[in-house]
């Protein structure tokens, strides 16, 4: 199994993502480990410098540097100066690729996705190459984290923390409920559903339902057209199109309310 699971780079004074693998894991933990990585990059303008989140089956590293930070998700496995190693590697390629003023203008998430490339190969390395080929880098990082350690964190911090940022205090008033600012809920947990890209048939189906409503918009107003000039016929006739041009209308716009957002953002960013 591969040590090094998961990488992202993030700009450090909003936690703004500018890239990241491209590679996912299903694993319930897995995906647990990604939520609180979010958090934490929200968060990383407080820690300078490098950092080390743990949890139960994965640890997150962390290494920052003028407003670019780069975060990895590993296995428990991994030597803190290989994690390191591997960050310090990234932000260089990154920094070399995009300077400040790209990094600052930046405005909606992944702005930089296309940099994934370098991300799988300097991951590649790190998992696959043997530790002596790393030689002097890899030397060079340990005696760096033996003279100054990285901050420790626990995982289960920062979702209390990142709480306390936005203004939700909890103040448990029963065991089962929970008071933030504006709302009163019940602590209980909500199915975890994730959104799927749009299929072919899917893009098909709905171009073939455009298309019949606007057939069906141009016979209705043709036919009313004619109906009052000409022929005077029955409304019945004349609702028989435009009917199911409402009715297409609606399936079209419940369609993109499901399915365009994921089909933009796609399943490997989730």
């Amino acid at each position: 199994m591969s040590m090094i699971l998961f990488a992202c780079v993030v700009r450090v004074r909003d936690g703004l993502p500018l890239s990241a693998s491209t590679d996912f894991y299903h694993t319930q933990d897995f995906l647990e480990c990604r939520r609180r990585l979010k958090t934490l990059a929200s968060r990383l303008a407080q820690y300078p410098g490098r950092g080390t989140a743990e949890g139960l089956n994965f640890i997150i590293h962390f290494s920052s540097s003028g407003d670019v930070a780069c975060l990895a998700i590993c296995s428990r496995q991994c030597p803190a100066a290989m994690a390191f190693c591997f960050l310090e590697t990234l932000w260089w390629e990154f920094t070399a690729s995009y300077d400040n003023t790209c990094v600052g203008l930046a405005l909606r998430p992944y702005a930089f996705l296309e940099f994934d490339g370098i991300i799988q190969k300097v991951k590649w390395h790190f998992n696959y190459v043997n530790f002596a080929q790393m030689g002097s880098s890899l030397e060079k990082i340990q005696e760096e984290l033996e003279f100054q350690p990285p901050v420790l964190l626990k995982l289960e911090d920062t979702d209390v923390a990142n709480g306390v940022m936005n203004g939700h205090t909890p103040m448990p008033l029963g065991p089962e409920m929970i008071f933030t600012r504006h709302l009163c809920f019940f602590n209980c947990e909500a199915p975890n559903f994730r959104m799927e890209p749009v299929s072919a048939v899917g893009i098909l189906s709905l171009i073939l339902n455009i298309m019949c409503a606007a057939l069906n918009l141009i016979r209705g107003i043709h036919l009313t057209e004619h109906s009052l000039q000409v022929a005077h016929e029955e409304l019945g006739n004349i609702l028989a199109f435009f009917i199911p041009f409402v009715a297409c209308v609606f399936q079209d716009t419940s369609r993109d309310r499901y399915l365009w957002p994921a089909s933009l953002y796609g399943k490997a960013l989730g």
